[in-house]
């Protein structure tokens, strides 16, 4: 079984549907209102434990209803999430406003993630240790990103960045694989790395070579970044190539974006092995 640590963020994402974003100044009369569970680091640890993957994740959350939602999720879920730390501060929060065209804007809160340090990041270390793959992303403070990055390398274990949300100055992390969309790319320095650039609607590009996205109708846009990430690193942890990887990666950010919330969106394993047989299929016959 793929052992997938986990080191990045949990919140509770406040979703508003409009028609469109208000401009500066206007109001906008919104068509839906929605509670998810979110935060890039548990996102990606409940989608790899779907995909069947024994998953331990790191992260911060409040000692408050929504911290208790949090623990909730993680049982149901699978996730080890022995390690999560309480805090004083607020479980972060997130409020999301999705336009009808499946675009989306973010402002996040981060709260209790602003407490996680690299000290934490020690105490998690037998966990990254045991993993095959380490994933990292910055909704929690960047030194302490950087940290859990270095922490893995030298214990040799392959890790992932996401590096998002972008940070505000560029960085040069120690990662095997950096994986960010095209305006977070800009802010990460080019080392030795592996980049894997989603490119939404079109795939996804890996040094010189692009996986097409699969075929799927959007709703919303909303955590097709983490599918792909949790799909990319079950799939390096279980012996896949980089290529295949990626193919993962898009058939989870496909069906991902056909599903309003990012929990019900994420797929199990036997909705991603079926959503690439049937690209397969589609692509063998389009080549006879």
């Amino acid at each position: 079984m793929a052992r997938i640590a986990v080191v990045g963020s949990y919140g509770v994402g406040l979703t508003f549907g409009a028609p469109r974003a208000p401009e500066r100044g206007e109001t906008v009369i919104g068509t839906l209102f929605r509670t998810d569970d979110g935060g890039k680091g548990s996102n990606q640890a409940v989608g790899a434990a779907r995909l069947g993957a024994d998953v331990s994740l790191l992260t911060a959350v409040g000692n408050d209803t929504f911290g208790d939602r949090a623990c909730e999720l993680w049982e149901r879920e699978s996730v080890d999430a022995s390690a999560v730390l309480r805090s004083a501060g607020p479980t972060m929060t997130a409020a999301i406003l999705v336009e009808e065209s499946g675009d989306n804007r973010i402002v996040i809160v981060p709260g209790a993630l602003a407490t996680l340090t690299p000290a934490d990041v020690d105490g998690f270390s037998p966990q990254i240790e045991a993993a095959d793959i380490l994933l990292v992303q910055l909704e929690i403070p960047i030194g302490t990103a950087l940290h859990a990055l270095a922490v893995g390398r030298a214990a040799d274990i392959r890790t992932v960045l996401n590096p998002a949300p972008a940070p505000t100055e560029p960085i040069t992390p120690l990662a095997g694989y950096v994986v960010p969309n095209e305006s977070e790319a800009r802010a990460v320095r080019r080392s030795t790395a592996t980049m894997v650039v989603t490119l939404g609607e079109q795939g996804a590009r890996i040094g010189d070579d692009v996986v097409p996205a699969l075929p799927a109708r959007a709703v919303d846009s909303t955590g097709a970044g983490d599918a792909f990430c949790a799909a990319f690193a079950v799939a390096l942890a279980e012996g896949a190539s980089d290529l295949d990887a990626v193919r993962w990666g898009c058939a989870a950010g496909a069906h991902m974006v056909e599903h309003s919330g990012v929990i019900p969106g994420l797929p199990s394993r036997a909705q991603l092995e079926e959503r690439l047989t049937v690209a397969a299929v589609r692509s063998t016959e389009a080549t006879k």
